[in-house]
This record gives C-alpha cells, structure tokens and sequence, in this order.
C-alpha cells in the first residue's frame, strides 16, 4: 500500500488536466495581452485623433469587440480538438 503520489504521477487524468489548464493559462495570458495592446495601443492618442470602426473607437472594436469574438473561437476551437473527455471514476483496478 503506497501513500498515494504515486498514484497521482501515474494517472493520466490528471497528466490531461495539467495541459488543458496550461492551455487555459497561456490562452487567458494572451488575451490579456491582445486587450492591453490594442486598448492603450490605439487608445493613447488624443481623442481628435481616433479612427472608427462601425461607430465605435479602433482601439474599442479591436480590443473587446473582435477580441470576444476571436477569442471565443480560439476556445469553442481549442476544446474541440485538444480537450479530452476524461472519466472521473477510478479504474476499477484501482478501487479495489
């Protein structure tokens, strides 16, 4: 009888479930970093200046108009090709 670390390593429910977090992580770093750019990219410069895209501010559609929508595909896409369906009983070699 072990005291279970083992178990943990050698699962592979949870070797999935550290990538798809991973990619969770990664995905979530770069939208912040696509808003913060095209947010205070664009957006410093003096209002006079704007450009518009179907009435709103550049920086506004590109950072959170576009920004959801790419986003949102990246995810529905990301789930599903590289997220698994994973069980969450144990094997049944294991529950004994």
């Amino acid at each position: 009888m072990g005291d279970g670390r083992n178990h943990y390593k050698e699962d592979l429910r949870f070797k999935i479930a550290n990538r798809e977090a991973l990619m969770g992580v990664f995905l979530a770093i770069f939208n912040f970093i696509w808003w913060f750019a095209f947010a205070y990219g664009l957006g410093k410069k003096p209002v006079a200046e704007y450009t518009y895209i179907f009435g709103f501010p550049a920086w506004f559609f590109y950072s959170c108009i576009l920004g959801f929508i790419l986003f949102s595909l990246i995810v529905f896409v990301m789930v599903k090709l590289f997220f698994l369906e994973v069980p969450f009983e144990d094997r049944e070699e294991d529950v004994e």
